[in-house]
């Protein structure tokens, strides 16, 4: 188990619509953590799909986006 390895991040979001992401995220046996992750990896996919590739630098990607495999125990 690799643990939270990723930033925290706040999202300000309306309580309307972060219900409405707990009640997805129920019925898809997720957390809403979670579930707004995958909707934003969806949405990352589709646009990389239809508009453009993103490319970061590697430098940037390793301190965004921490490999486990580089977790500190």
């Amino acid at each position: 188990m690799y643990g939270n390895y990723f930033s925290p991040f706040s999202l300000r979001i309306s309580e309307e619509l972060l219900n409405k992401i707990k009640s997805i995220a129920h019925a898809n046996s997720r957390s809403a953590n979670k579930e707004i992750e995958f909707i934003l990896k969806q949405y990352v996919h589709q646009y990389e799909q239809n508009i453009k590739h993103l490319d970061l630098p590697a430098e940037n990607l390793a301190d965004t986006f921490p490999s486990p495999d580089n977790e500190k125990v």
